[in-house]
């Protein structure tokens, strides 16, 4: 398998090109840049040897120039659950997450960028293959990578689904336009009604919600039917709903639950045929904990739920995003086309390690920034961070410029069998990334809560997993293991 002019295939694009449509593998390294090369190669088998030509079965081809012909190794390690990155003595060095890997393997984690020369790659791994859903529009829910196709699954159940639905996700990430997809999918005639609860004081959003009687307050000289009978038949999309007063949500649960709306200064209930989309960028099971969002409440909205995942988890699709919004900027400024903008590897690089906080909208900024400011030419590194907006910059060891050149012996191991550097026979000779909460209680789970297997297996002391445990209140069993129990000797 190998990257070389595009493949219809496994072009990552998020518009104009078709896209497989089947299930997706568990994990896959996604070429990003350059251009020419974008796709997917999937992780099959338990090892793959990354270079320029074909080699072994099971070779993963990047046919570029700055691509050694036995560039690096990626290994499947069963007991970690993802693959190991280790570099063959390339001639122009393997990267991860902007840091060179040297001497011995490194652990992979989801979303990690990895560098090999000029060539940019995300590697993805998830626990379950997910069925693409061609019937959610492209433009509603854009990008090839696997949180991408994910979400798209998760669009199409709660499209077809009639119950309430809740979207959750970070500001920025396009909650409104998958609201949108929704109610398209549902296929209701009516229309669909936006509301953004952050918006409106409370002392008018239960007359904007339910509708008020003339007289009701002063200043109501007119009936108003309230945005519930506004939308009959079609679709009420509540943004912000967890801005929504404690003392509304018992009228809001009622119209959920029953389709019952009592317009202000009125007894009379009004039968409401509406579909509810709320979306929130809060947990709404903390607000619960916490005492600000009602339990019944969040229950009943939250019958169809859609995570949307932040931009920082869908890496691979980034660089697309940034070429759909520079079109979008063109056209909203008269220019039928414009041309994708070139980037200078660093400058890629440094785009795919930003944080994100503000999501497409932080995107937005910096194309609108880089468009109104930038010459036609190859984006450097230093004009990308500069439209960051003050956000912090990745830190980033930087390589030195690559060569074109094919070294005479680049590998240390013949080519016809390459012997990249064998994994670590000892788990503390490698590095592994501090786990997320879900990962460690994962791993404890798996290891029988044994804080020495745990501690072995993240190549750490015991008294560092019981920190994480505390730090992510973690609450393990009853009772652990004794010797566990025991901190590490000095």
């Amino acid at each position: 398998m190998g990257l070389g002019p595009p493949d219809r295939e496994r072009t990552v694009s998020i518009a104009g090109v078709p896209r497989a449509v089947g299930a997706v593998g568990v994990a896959r390294l996604v070429v990003v840049h350059p251009r020419p090369l974008v796709g997917a190669l999937p992780l099959d088998g338990d090892e793959g040897v990354l270079g320029r030509i074909a080699g072994a079965p099971g070779s993963l081809v990047v046919a570029h120039p700055t691509v050694s012909r036995n560039h690096a190794l990626l290994r499947w390690d069963p007991g970690a659950g993802c693959h190991t990155l280790a570099d063959c003595g390339s001639h122009n060095g393997t990267w991860l997450e902007g840091n060179p890997v040297r001497g011995v393997p490194r652990y992979l984690f989801d979303q990690a960028v990895l560098r090999f020369g000029d060539v940019l790659a995300v590697y993805e791994r998830r626990e379950v293959a997910v069925a693409d859903a061609p019937e959610v529009s492209l433009e509603a829910v854009p990008g090839q990578s696997l949180a991408a196709v994910a979400l798209r699954a998760a669009v199409a159940r709660a499209g077809h689904d009639p119950s309430p639905a809740l979207i959750e996700g970070a500001t920025g990430v396009g909650k409104e336009r998958i609201a949108a997809e929704l109610h398209r999918l549902s296929g209701r005639r009516g229309p669909l009604v936006v509301i953004n609860c952050a918006a409106l004081s409370p002392s008018v959003i239960e007359s904007q919600l339910f509708g008020h009687t003339r007289g009701a307050f002063t200043g109501a000289t007119t009936e108003q039917l309230g945005l519930f009978r506004a939308a009959a038949g079609g679709t009420l999309f509540l943004d912000e709903l967890g801005e929504l007063p404690l003392e509304l949500q018992p009228k809001l649960l009622r119209a959920v639950e029953l389709g019952e709306v009592v317009a202000v200064g009125s007894t009379q209930r009004q039968q409401v045929d509406v579909r509810l989309v709320a979306a929130t960028n809060r947990s709404l099971a903390d607000e619960v904990a916490r005492g600000k969002f009602r339990r019944d409440l969040h229950a009943r909205v939250s019958l169809c739920q859609v995570p949307v995942p932040p931009l920082s988890a869908r890496r691979s699709d980034l660089l697309a995003w940034l070429d759909r919004l520079h079109r979008a900027w063109g056209q909203a400024r008269g220019h039928a086309e414009l041309p994708p903008l070139e980037l200078h590897t660093d400058a890629a690089l440094a785009l795919l390690l930003h944080g994100w906080p503000d999501n497409l909208r932080g995107l937005q900024r910096l194309v609108h920034g880089v468009a109104t400011t930038t010459a036609r030419a190859p984006l450097t590194q230093a004009e990308v961070v500069a439209g960051f907006g003050g956000e912090p910059a990745p830190r980033v060891e930087t390589p030195p410029p690559p060569s074109t050149r094919t070294p005479s012996n680049p590998t240390p191991r013949p080519p016809e069998a390459p012997r990249p550097p064998e994994a670590p026979r000892s788990p503390a000779r490698v590095r592994r990334p501090r786990p997320s909460a879900q990962e460690l209680l994962a791993a404890l789970e798996r290891l029988g809560w044994s804080i020495r297997a745990t501690a072995k297996h993240y190549a750490v002391e015991r008294k560092q997993i019981s920190r994480w445990i505390e730090r992510y209140a973690i609450v393990p069993p009853a009772r652990l293991d004794e010797d566990d129990d025991a901190d590490d000797p000095a």
